[in-house]
């Protein structure tokens, strides 16, 4: 898969076929990578759009997860106040630097 998508022309990379030989050709008692290879084949539409648009969704992913732990950090606090600073800190790195919250 590294191989894939780190691939300089992603026509070729889209060549490589993992998901198909994730799908068929493992052997039995990598029951592991068999599911891979399930979950690839459902999934391949998306997984191989990488390949025609050259773009992915990881990077909103990324903020998105980020978010998600910064409600996740604030959570229970009631002052506004607290819960603005509680997210600048966090989010800006601050928190290795300011060790009172």
């Amino acid at each position: 898969m590294i191989q894939a998508y780190g691939h300089p022309k992603t026509s070729e990379g889209k060549k490589l076929r993992i998901i198909n030989t994730l799908r068929k050709g493992v052997p039995k008692g990598l029951e592991e990578l068999a599911q891979l290879g399930r979950t690839l084949w459902r999934w391949r539409e998306d997984v191989l759009a990488y390949f025609d648009i050259g773009a992915s969704n990881g990077p909103v992913e990324a903020i998105n997860g980020r978010l998600e732990n910064l409600r996740g950090i604030a959570q229970g606090f009631r002052n506004l106040d607290h819960y603005i600073l509680r997210c600048l800190i966090h989010s800006g790195q601050l928190h290795t630097r300011i060790n009172v919250l």
